[in-house]
């Protein structure tokens, strides 16, 4: 069961969440958006929210200011959090300006919400579960975009709490997190997300 829960931390990473939260919005979506700009959109936002902070996990390992993919202590979260904002900030002008696809805009822009605040409780030594801010904001994101294209996805809803409580009992049973850090760390994410849709739920 250790290795279970171990896995599934690894699965379902706080570094994979973006790409799977546009990946689902262009399945579910009713507009019509050409596919070349679909996949422009996807294979940019592949490099810059998975391969870029792999390789800049892999430089701060090198330099020896990271120890863990994890992020285990708050000294070590603040120079990938403070390279994680600017990437997000990088995508919300460059990849997904407001004027073209505004869900995914606030989508992200709740997403730097989100790690700013992580990266002040950082500086205070508190350590939020960024596995939990990456799931419960893909998860304020999926019920927003349900009301607002009107479509059912409780199945993916339902998948979903499963895998947040999924996730919170791994974090727990690597002893990576104590239920209060879950829980911030989950309000952190959900938050931003649930504040922005005034911005674009119609």
């Amino acid at each position: 069961m250790h290795h279970i829960l171990k896995g599934i931390s690894f699965v379902f990473h706080p570094i994979i969440m973006p790409l799977l939260g546009v990946v689902f919005y262009f399945s579910k979506s009713p507009r019509y958006i050409p596919y070349q700009i679909v996949q422009a959109k996807l294979i940019s936002l592949f490099i810059l929210t998975v391969l870029l902070p792999i390789l800049l996990y892999y430089l701060l390992k090198t330099l020896g200011k990271a120890t863990s993919i994890y992020l285990s202590n708050t000294k070590e979260r603040i120079i990938p959090l403070i390279l994680n904002s600017v990437i997000t900030v990088l995508i919300l002008i460059r990849v997904l300006p407001k004027d073209e696809i505004i869900e995914l805009h606030y989508f992200f822009v709740g997403i730097l919400f989100s790690n700013l605040t992580c990266l002040f409780l950082a500086i205070l030594k508190f350590k939020a579960s960024i596995h939990m801010i990456a799931v419960g904001g893909i998860f304020m994101f999926f019920v927003a975009l349900s009301i607002h294209f009107s479509i059912n996805i409780n199945g993916t809803l339902a998948l979903m709490a499963i895998i947040i409580g999924a996730v919170a009992t791994s974090r727990l049973d690597l002893l990576a997190h104590d239920f209060k850090e879950l829980l911030v760390g989950f309000f952190i994410g959900v938050l931003p997300q649930l504040i922005l849709v005034n911005y674009w739920l119609q």
